[in-house]
């Protein structure tokens, strides 16, 4: 164990960092995925034909807000070695925000979205921040098996969020509550379990970075257009990313309007969605755990093409279902694509990028990511409303980012962008 930690680094101080991992997924499992999505729409919009755009909208204000301020935020931390003191930050405002999700009742339409907007871009911001610690824990060499365990402590995190509000769901339908009467106290419970569980992250976590008063927010802009620059240099990496924004777009309105999918078309009550999710987890781990091997063995393009076409078939199924058992399925189909694609998308952007430059190029992955966050669900929700609330319209016309990605994924060469990445380090080194 020691042979894969930096010199000074702990046991228990890995398990702190892994821990928040397991705090916050809850606030993405509850939050976005699996309770107030739906009930933001049939409650707290009363089920307008604009209800799903506006859920979408705000979800997009806040991560535009995330990404306009990443670098300000990395910039600050660096120069003053504060991340530690921004996490505190960050999570105490998404707890805060997230707690005050209760008082969303039917008709609270303007508090709903700016507590909305306000957790999510903490919860955003905070994950920028925790990944940052994970170069001063692990060697190089074993930065991804430190970031695999933190990624499984998540799920973790989220099935445990996802029981406990499913508890007490079944506890208040019993006793006769409505959507209306458990939903905010199951925001209470996530926001608990996510100030508690993070306690261990907060105490235990030392900051190691020192200042370095050159770094501002004009340097760190500066990166980023520098970085972009050198995409020139790099044509199947620049691919990859613009198709990971095209088939990412798709991926996110998945996750942040199943629920409501679910609801709006096959009328899921609360527990019935929450059960779905916590299936859709496991699921989602095995396809990630399973698929590593498979892709390793057939290429990374071809890994994706087939998560890709996987995903198509998802959209496909989901939108003929007659029926809730369909559903099912293609939920799960769902599950395994999700696990599957992350990893493998994570594995090309580390075989395209210049290995003197994987932190450069992973940031903008990142930004990626963050802008097919924007794009897949806002075009969803637009086009809910443009449909006047036709569902499976729109979650068919979202499944063609699936199909534009695996079109321009067609034009991708692996080893011929390895080659690229070898020259450019060549070329940076002599340089």
């Amino acid at each position: 164990m020691k042979a894969l930690l930096q010199p000074g680094v702990r046991r228990r101080e890995v398990w702190a960092w892994a821990m928040y991992d397991f705090a916050n997924s809850g606030y993405t499992t509850v939050v976005i995925t699996a309770v107030f999505g739906a009930y933001f729409v049939g409650v707290v919009a009363g089920d307008a034909p604009w209800a799903t755009f506006a859920w979408t909208l705000a979800l997009s204000v806040s991560y535009a807000l995330v990404m306009l301020t990443a670098p300000i935020v990395g910039a600050y931390a660096d120069a003053h070695a504060r991340k530690k003191r921004l996490l505190w930050l960050t999570t105490l405002g998404c707890v805060g925000f997230t707690a005050l999700l209760y008082f969303a009742a039917p008709g609270a339409l303007a508090l709903a979205i700016a507590a909305l907007i306000l957790s999510n871009y903490f919860f955003g911001t905070g994950e920028n921040l925790i990944a940052a610690f994970l170069p001063e824990l692990a060697r190089p060499r074993a930065l991804g098996r430190v970031s695999g365990w933190g990624w499984a402590l998540g799920y973790v995190g989220g099935l445990v969020s996802l029981g406990a509000s499913l508890a007490w769901i079944g506890h208040a339908q019993a006793a006769g509550q409505g959507a209306a009467d458990f939903v905010p106290v199951a925001m209470l419970i996530t926001a608990a379990i996510f100030l508690v569980a993070s306690l261990p992250t907060l105490l235990l976590l030392r900051e190691r970075a020192t200042p370095q008063p050159d770094r501002t927010a004009r340097s760190a802009w500066r990166q980023v257009r520098y970085t972009l620059g050198h995409l020139r240099q790099l044509p199947d990496l620049r691919r990859f990313l613009i198709c990971t924004v095209l088939y990412q777009a798709g991926i996110q309105a998945v996750i942040t309007l199943a629920a409501i999918y679910a609801a709006q078309v096959f009328r899921f009550d609360t527990r019935q969605t929450i059960e779905l999710v916590l299936v859709v987890n496991v699921t989602a781990a095995l396809g990630a755990f399973f698929f590593g091997h498979v892709q390793d063995r057939i290429g990374h393009v071809r890994a994706i093409a087939l998560t890709l076409a996987g995903w198509i078939a998802m959209v496909l199924l989901a939108w003929a279902a007659p029926d809730e058992r369909m559903f099912w399925v293609a939920a799960n189909l769902a599950g395994l694509c999700m696990g599957a694609s992350q990893s493998a998308g994570r594995a090309m952007v580390g075989l395209l990028a210049p290995p003197a430059h994987q932190a450069e190029f992973f940031g903008l992955w990142g930004l990626a990511v963050k802008a097919a966050s924007i794009l897949g669900p806002l075009t969803y929700g637009a086009a809910s409303w443009l449909t006047a609330g036709d569902h499976r319209r729109a979650l068919l016309l979202t499944g063609l980012y699936f199909v534009a990605g695996l079109a321009l994924l067609a034009g991708i060469r692996a080893d011929r962008g390895r080659r690229a990445a070898r020259r450019f380090t060549a070329g940076t080194a002599h340089g």
